[in-house]
């Protein structure tokens, strides 16, 4: 097969409750640039629409040519559009304080005597804390349902897969945590010369984070409202990548909207003369584009040609969407 049977444009049509939308792939494919062209495209269809990134190193301000850090913006000359770099900084900084209380509940109740300053610094060292926050951030963000549609620029796809798998991950340890607490307070009330229930914080948190997560899951796996779409350039790196982690998000249930290749050389701009390096990559391009509607049969949604200037700006959003909404 080497054309698309569902586009992007019909894919969101198939799909009118469509409202979680999300990009990844390897990294430098150009996420940024399709997750601004479908936010910009579903804000001019009359949504309300966010687009946020959380990619630690973000680049939408750079995209749309304005500050976006920290908060939702307003996108200058599109209406319906805002745009977020999700800050990190503040929520680890909100979360050091929240798990140093509930530590230093824990050691109180074990009868434990020390300072939790220094199990809460070892807690927030590992790397996998800043995912945390952000996973935090972006559940908050789509928690609040405030607009129509979100479009989420996501880090490269390992980071992605982590990311997104949280509310899974999450929804395990704390179904553990919460059984060896229970069997704690049970121990202690047994042991307890009243019979008196004495209040548990922790168990209250655990059991509000664990409701969080599972409605965090139920919005990822919903077929109808999300989304995730693989970018990939016609090479055989990035294909790769997308191949191995469309595997994953299937087994984690979250739905794959499908393949865009990005950067792809129009023949009917090579010309006779044109030089021996052009050439050469245009039919390396054609092996790899044959792999890709092989392998991706009937997931392809938009193939975007590899353009003459950087896309910057939301009237370049616009130009890009004649491509990827055809």
């Amino acid at each position: 097969m080497t054309e698309i049977s569902t586009s992007m444009s019909r894919y969101v049509l198939d799909h009118p409750r469509l409202k979680y939308v999300f990009f990844g792939g390897k990294g430098g494919v150009g996420k940024t640039v399709l997750a601004g062209v479908t936010a910009r495209w579903f804000a001019d269809q009359g949504k309300r629409t966010i687009l946020a990134s959380t990619n630690p190193v973000h680049s939408l301000s750079g995209l749309l040519d304005q500050n976006v850090y920290g908060k939702p913006t307003a996108v200058n000359g599109v209406p319906n559009l805002w745009a977020y770099e999700i800050d990190t900084k503040e929520t680890i900084e909100r979360s050091k304080t929240d798990i140093k209380q509930k530590i230093q509940y824990f050691l109180k109740f074990a009868e434990i005597s020390t300072q939790a300053d220094a199990f809460v610094e070892s807690a927030t060292m590992n790397p996998a804390f800043e995912e945390s926050a952000m996973f935090e951030n972006m559940v908050e963000l789509m928690f609040k349902n405030e607009y129509d549609a979100y479009v989420f620029d996501t880090a490269p796809t390992a980071n992605a897969r982590r990311l997104l798998g949280m509310s899974k991950v999450y929804s395990l340890w704390v179904n553990k945590m919460v059984k060896s607490r229970q069997e704690a307070q049970s121990l202690r009330e047994l042991l307890s010369f009243t019979k008196k229930k004495e209040e548990d914080p922790l168990m209250e948190y655990l059991l509000n984070f664990r409701e969080r997560m599972e409605q965090a899951r139920l919005l990822l796996t919903d077929k109808e409202q999300t989304a995730f779409f693989f970018i990939t350039l016609p090479e055989a790196l990035p294909i790769a990548v997308i191949k191995r982690f469309i595997n994953w998000f299937h087994d984690f249930g979250i739905p794959v909207g499908g393949v865009i290749v990005n950067g792809v050389i129009q023949k009917n701009e090579v010309q006779a003369n044109s030089p021996e390096f052009v050439k050469n990559r245009v039919a390396m391009q054609d092996g790899y584009m044959d792999e890709i509607w092989r392998d991706f049969d009937g997931d392809v949604r938009a193939v975007i040609p590899l353009l003459d200037d950087e896309v910057r700006g939301t009237d370049a959003l616009k130009r890009v969407a004649q491509y990827a909404f055809v």
